[in-house]
């Protein structure tokens, strides 16, 4: 009978800002988790990256709680809050993976996927550069602003999540 045995839960929060910074509103994912590594809150650790790969999937097993930031294409209405569950399967197809597989492999692999949101900000260029559009900008800050507010809040549960 193979048992997996729980990682040990070392933080309270991972922010993990994923994206290109060199595809302009792409890269506002990490710039977000950046920010939130600046303000060094106890309990909250940060992860930038381009891509989710499967190696994510044990720092993401050691924390109660877990924010993915992304630039999303799909979502022009401003900063959006989704409560995730983990994926059905850990399976992988590609290379990369989104958050709700990362859950199921810290699930299947580690024995614990945490609370989770995908917090999503409107990207509208995508191109090669370092600039955001103003979407993105205001996106940035609207996600700091209540990652900020949620930290401050200690994670109560009538405070998640606020964004809208």
């Amino acid at each position: 009978m193979n048992t997996v045995v729980q990682p040990e839960i070392e933080a309270e929060l991972l922010v993990i800002g994923y994206g290109n910074s060199l595809r302009r509103d792409d890269g506002v994912g990490p710039r977000v988790a950046e920010a939130i590594e600046e303000l060094q809150f106890p309990g909250v650790r940060t992860l930038t990256c381009q891509l989710l790969t499967p190696e994510h999937a044990d720092p993401i097993a050691r924390v109660r709680r877990v924010i993915f930031v992304d630039a999303a294409v799909d979502k022009t209405d401003g900063v959006q809050f989704r409560k995730l569950e983990p994926g059905a399967t850990s399976q992988l197809m590609a290379h990369a993976a989104d958050p709700r597989t990362m859950l199921a492999l810290a699930r299947d692999v580690f024995g614990h996927a945490p609370e989770a949101w995908w917090l999503t900000i409107p990207a509208i260029h995508l191109g090669f550069g370092t600039d955001y559009s103003p979407a993105a900008e205001a996106g940035f800050h609207a996600a700091v602003a209540e990652i900020k507010k949620l930290v401050a809040a200690n994670f109560r549960k009538d405070t998640l999540p606020v964004v809208g």
